[in-house]
């Protein structure tokens, strides 16, 4: 349900207006509509044209191109929360015959698993997906372009593969599991595979006459779990606060940020460069700020959803037309805008309900040879550990509920944090993979590795 404008600021309503005429005037698209979404409601629609003759609003269908990727993603996480399948199998092991080699799971979600970017021709986005009717003539003779697992090489044909995946452990058609598990619990009713009224029509603007070509609308058949989707602002809105928020019903929050965390190897996976890819979702620096999402085309069409997880702002844009508008730029800048302008209020601090004494006594001042580091313990039972100046390796830790805790991100992501006691049940030090941190710089009452020099710290002469 949209909220009253006036839950932003009238600059602030006004610059996001100003930035979508700008996109639609400048890449020449025959209509093209935006939404923000702000702690999970959608505060803010804009529109710049016509659709077919009538205006657009947040209810009018668009193609959405490879978002839907992101949701074949959501599909597949199911399967792994529910045990019937592990991210690292090769999907030979459930999908046997495919010619795909050695990929994993994992490798087609994260587009490492050596496939190539697209079908043996003719193009796949503009002819009937009849001509493809078995995933041999979606791979080719030779799907392979690199080794498994070594390169980050966006594949569409991986995603076809994946929802051939989701068919065959659930027994039904992609469209219908998609239907069932994640569209219907989500209230997503105006997104599908098969557009309906009202909707915009694909064009091609000419690039050097302002003419207009339609574009024709193909059923994509195999290749439709990586690029078939029509929805609307409204929805994509919703199902961008599900990807921040999570929902049991569908997939639970611990799944979706394993989602937004970079998986493919290599330079291509170091968001630090700007682009990365997680599970189904692109993550992209702006500035300072990190965002997550996915960018999406079909000859006619363009899309990105772009969310700011620490912000808690999304926007949505989509336009009819082939080319021109950079979606992913101005929903960026959408999102910019918001945060900006009108800065996330924090929730109010309030102290910890319940405190294990044996946890409390870790917070403070530790040391990993000379450098020093602070554990907190913080709100949601997490110890956060990161270095009392300067750069350096920082990361939050989970109980696991035996005394140990596991990173959660950084250089000790997964590693092991766990406290060695003294026979008199005192702290020695912490065991971090093998990282020795004590009270004190080299305290010599700990279990230091190749010990401390009995004569201890000294100045010069």
């Amino acid at each position: 349900m949209t909220t009253p404008q006036d839950e932003l600021l009238p600059g602030t309503r006004r610059a996001l207006t100003h930035r979508i005429a700008v996109a639609q005037a400048e890449g020449r698209a025959p209509s093209l509509v935006a939404s923000v979404v702000r702690d999970g409601r959608t505060v803010w629609h804009g529109a710049r044209t016509s659709v077919d003759g009538h205006a657009s609003d947040e209810n009018t269908q668009y193609r959405i191109g490879s978002v839907t990727k992101t949701f074949t993603a959501v599909l597949v996480l199911r399967l792994r929360d529910e045990g019937l399948l592990d991210l690292g199998d090769p999907l030979e092991k459930h999908l046997p015959g495919t010619g795909a080699g050695d990929a994993t799971i994992v490798d087609l979600l994260a587009h490492t698993g050596g496939l190539a970017a697209e079908s043996p021709a003719p193009w796949w986005e503009r002819t009937p997906g009849t001509l493809r009717p078995e995933l041999s003539d979606v791979l080719g003779e030779e799907p392979l372009r690199h080794p498994v697992g070594r390169r980050f090489h966006y594949s569409n044909p991986g995603y076809a593969l994946l929802g051939a995946l989701v068919e065959k452990v659930r027994g039904a058609a992609w469209e219908d599991v998609l239907r069932r598990e994640v569209l219907d619990p989500l209230g997503l009713n105006a997104t599908g595979v098969r557009p309906r009224a009202p909707h915009a029509g694909g064009w091609a603007v000419h690039p050097w006459a302002d003419v207009m070509l339609p574009e024709p609308v193909e059923d994509l058949g195999r290749m439709a779990p990586a690029g078939q989707l029509w929805s609307t602002t409204g929805d994509l809105g919703r199902f961008a606060s599900f990807l921040v928020r999570g929902d049991e019903r569908v997939l639970g929050l611990r799944s979706l940020q394993e989602m937004r965390t970079p998986a493919a190897p290599g330079a291509a996976a170091d968001v630090v460069t700007g682009y990365a890819y997680g599970l189904g979702m692109e993550l992209r620096r702006s500035g300072e700020r990190l965002l997550v999402g996915h960018s999406g085309s079909l000859p006619g069409f363009l899309a990105s959803l772009t969310l700011s997880v620490d912000d808690d702002v999304a926007a949505v844009v989509l336009a009819n037309c082939t080319s021109g508008v950079p979606t992913a730029t101005v929903g960026a800048e959408l999102v910019r805008i918001v945060a900006d302008a009108e800065p996330r209020i924090p929730e109010p601090w309030r102290p910890s309900r319940d405190v294990d004494p044996a946890v409390l006594e870790l917070a403070g001042q530790w040391y990993w040879g000379t450098h020093g580091f602070g554990l907190r313990l913080t709100g949601d039972g997490l110890l956060s550990l990161e270095p009392l100046a300067g750069p350096g390796r920082r990361s939050r830790f989970r109980a696991n509920g035996d005394g140990t805790w596991t990173g959660l991100e950084g250089y000790y992501a997964g590693e092991s944090l766990r406290v060695v006691r003294r026979p008199d049940g005192s702290v020695d030090h912490l065991d971090l993979g093998s990282f020795v941190f004590t009270r004190q710089p080299y305290d010599s009452g700990s279990a230091v590795p190749g010990g401390v020099d009995p004569q201890g710290w000294r100045g010069i002469g």
